[in-house]
């Protein structure tokens, strides 16, 4: 009887971890196209709270992306960093809503989110954030066009 409530609650525990996680991240299958005109479109839906959260890759690793027009650049957080194989660089200060900390420096040969795809980038490594997703700042939202409608927001990679 123990063992059966045990599993019982195991598979709740599992059923409602795996709402959550949609209701956090409502992109985990991407809705991606190319268009005839090499046009590269991805498809974001907001999520609850209102932000666009979306699973992607960075060097071939699977990461979750939270779009941050107010980040400047990619922030990693460390233990992501490390789990995904980047090396920490040349230290450097940055202003956040919190004050000042310091980051290091790091390259991303490759990130993609669908059918878009960008490569060579700058971002920081930050020990003070929290959690596992990556801010996508203005270094990689600035080469997209964005278009937000509804509950939608598309981004536009053009060839």
């Amino acid at each position: 009887m123990i063992a059966a409530w045990i599993v019982f609650l195991g598979l709740l525990a599992f059923f409602f971890k795996n709402i959550l996680d949609k209701q956090h991240n409502p992109n985990q299958e991407i809705n991606s196209s190319v268009l005839n005109s090499g046009i590269r479109v991805v498809r974001l839906v907001r999520n609850r709270n209102g932000h666009y959260v979306s699973r992607g890759y960075i060097n071939n690793q699977e990461v979750t992306f939270f779009l941050d027009t107010g980040a400047t650049t990619i922030s990693i957080p460390e233990p992501v960093a490390r789990k995904i194989g980047l090396k920490r660089g040349p230290p450097i200060s940055v202003s956040t809503a919190n004050g000042s900390i310091e980051v290091y420096l790091t390259t991303i040969r490759r990130l993609s989110i669908g059918s878009i795809v960008l490569d060579n980038l700058s971002a920081t490594i930050n020990p003070y954030m929290e959690g596992d997703d990556i801010l996508l700042g203005m270094n990689v939202l600035k080469k997209l066009e964005i278009i937000q409608k509804g509950k939608i927001l598309t981004l536009k990679q053009y060839p």
